[in-house]
């Protein structure tokens, strides 16, 4: 059974840091494309940074740029998304996926039609 599993939400105040987890059974997250992925109350689903299998090809949403860096660690089969200088509009369900085409970090990001999804991390931001 393929499944992600997020991690490493909570609250923070304005200005801290977390790292989310993404731990993968069923499947080899260093053949997959990877994406996570952001949800806020009332608002669509949105792509925060998504790495392609194929080229390595990583995109970050403009929101977070500078702030978020997505990682791998193959030995682990899990994947990072470690936030610094966090922000209240921050505040959303963070969600991991995969997916084992070969699309670009961008198209992942953009059109979110990835395999499998997790369950989701709640990351409030708040003092």
């Amino acid at each position: 059974q393929v499944q992600l599993v997020e991690s490493g939400g909570g609250l923070v105040q304005p200005g801290g840091s977390l790292r989310l987890s993404c731990a993968a059974s069923g499947l080899t997250l260093d053949y997959s494309a990877i994406g996570w992925f952001r949800q806020a109350p009332g608002k669509e689903r949105e792509g925060v940074s998504c790495i392609s299998r194929s080229d390595g090809s990583t995109y970050y949403a403009d929101s977070v740029k500078g702030r978020f860096a997505i990682s791998r660690d193959n030995a682990n089969n899990t994947v990072y998304l470690q936030m610094n200088s966090l922000k209240p509009e921050d505040t959303a369900v963070y969600y991991c996926a995969a997916d084992r085409r070969g699309y670009s970090g961008t198209w992942y990001c953009r059109y979110r039609y990835l395999e499998v999804w997790g369950q989701g991390t709640l990351v409030t931001v708040s003092s």
